[in-house]
């Protein structure tokens, strides 16, 4: 009885699979892992180093044992990276335990301020975090962040971040830094009003860059290109192009790419990028942020250059010196670096060291600020189920300025590690504040977006392809014979 064709087919592909099956088992198949990628290597270092840095979930400053913008910053970088579970939701308790140190001058004895910029950047931490964002540390930061950004009354102003006082005696503080976070911290937590995203791409000018600050001679200023003399900044561009592909309104997206395209052109031969004013000479800080934001444009090439940048000024056991115990650390520029390979790293430049590290791994993590804590926490970190103990924030020295952002120090870029002291106490919005309710809330999830993951077991794809292949000749041969 002649053989059907389906059934000769199905005969010949159930021999080509036994034939398969018996090569794959019969000789050993040997994978060899793709090594991570350089500048991924360099990130989980750094985390390390910084990680190492906390105690008891905070990172000290140069004047107290409590720094929180930069304990927010490093909580950050963590995060970006997926590193160190236990000591970033240590941190994250702790920072919702002081909520007020960090958004307030109260720890001064002075009440009746409350920070816009620091007020976002806690909303943003807490949503990155995986923290509740309406009860962090019992309040509820997205209610007040809204309840800070200036109303329709308030004409070209309308939408921007502003500070809370009692009194009014100046301009408002907020730069494009806070009006940044503010954008990642509302789109994180549910939605960013357009007149907020209208603010900040109002910063900037016709060439793609954005202005640092809003006001021009202590005055509003309409729009960057109203300012003649407005100093395009690269901090606050990165800053702004991220939190603009974060937001999901009209005229975001256009205007995050013409900032990328604005950063591609900043950047230098060896793939680094410099701030501006006394942080114009390239620095990792600068670099960090622009690399970031490139990676979050899709700007792969120039974002791994600057990856490669900071990696340069990176500290390892192997280039380290006499700071090869510091190894995973990453200097502000190529001289800190020099110095620390000679002499160590000194106690009183270690808060340089720490700050640049933060913003460092943001450009090798490659994670954009839109997207970190969207990923579970690597295997093996457990879920933060409780929350550290608040400890008694330290009265200031006298040599302290009271800046609930953090200024940064002399040698650090305006960024993430804090906006500028204020320079005045801005005008009051009419919204109420939420009352705290005392409690602290612990990360929920711990979520963290992850570095990219290598060596995945590839064994059941060669086999299947075999099997695949190995059906596919028979057909081939089957279908070019005539049929009995």
């Amino acid at each position: 009885m002649p053989t059907s064709p389906l059934r000769r087919v199905g005969a010949g592909f159930g021999a080509a699979t036994a034939i398969a099956f018996a090569v794959v088992t019969a000789t050993p198949l040997v994978v060899t892992a793709a090594p991570a990628p350089a500048h991924t290597v360099a990130a989980r270092d750094a985390a390390t180093w910084l990680a190492g840095e906390y105690t008891d979930g905070v990172l000290p400053g140069p004047f107290s044992p409590q720094d929180w913008g930069l304990s927010i910053d490093g909580v950050i970088a963590l995060a970006a990276t997926g590193a160190a579970g236990p000591t970033r939701q240590a941190a994250t308790a702790q920072i919702a335990a002081h909520v007020r140190s960090y958004n307030s001058y109260d720890d001064w004895g002075i009440e009746g301020f409350t920070d816009g910029g620091a007020t976002a950047k806690l909303l943003y931490v807490a949503s990155s975090a995986g923290a509740d964002p309406t009860d962090f540390g019992g309040w509820d930061l997205r209610a007040e962040t809204v309840a800070l950004l200036s109303g329709a009354g308030t004409g070209h102003q309308h939408g921007r971040i502003t500070s809370r006082t009692t009194e009014e005696t100046g301009p408002d503080p907020s730069n494009t830094f806070d009006q940044s976070f503010a954008v990642l911290g509302l789109a994180r937590s549910g939605g960013t009003p357009q007149e907020t995203v209208d603010f900040l791409i109002r910063q900037q000018c016709a060439a793609g860059g954005f202005r640092l600050y809003p006001d021009a001679d202590g005055v509003p200023s309409p729009s960057c290109d109203d300012q003649g003399n407005a100093t395009l900044d690269v901090d606050s561009t990165a800053m702004a192009v991220q939190a603009l592909l974060a937001a999901d309104v009209a005229g975001a997206d256009e205007a995050a790419q013409r900032g990328a395209d604005w950063l591609v052109a900043q950047q230098r031969v060896d793939g680094s990028f410099g701030g501006s004013g006394p942080t114009s000479g390239a620095n990792s800080n600068s670099t960090g942020l622009a690399g970031q934001a490139l990676a979050a444009a899709g700007r792969d090439a120039e974002a791994a250059r600057a990856a490669e940048a900071l990696a340069a000024l990176q500290l390892t056991t192997a280039n380290g010196g006499a700071a090869a115990a510091d190894a995973g650390a990453i200097a502000y520029a190529s001289d800190a670096l020099a110095e620390a390979v000679r002499d160590g790293i000194a106690e009183s430049f270690r808060d340089q060291w720490r700050r640049a590290t933060a913003q460092a791994l943001l450009g090798l993590a490659q994670i954009p600020l839109g997207q970190i804590g969207l990923d579970l926490p690597p295997s093996g970190e457990p879920t933060p189920t409780a929350t550290a103990s608040p400890t008694p924030t330290a009265s200031p020295t006298a040599t302290a300025t009271p800046s609930p952002t953090g200024s940064p120090t002399p040698t650090a870029t305006a960024s993430p590690t804090g906006s500028p002291t204020p320079s005045g106490t801005p005008t009051a919005p009419t919204a109420t504040a939420t009352t705290p309710t005392g409690s602290v809330t612990s990360p929920a999830g711990g979520g963290a977006g992850r570095l990219p993951t290598t060596g995945v077991a590839i064994g059941g794809y060669v086999l299947t392809a075999l099997l695949l292949l190995g059906g596919g000749a028979v057909l081939l041969v089957l279908g070019r014979r005539r049929t009995t």
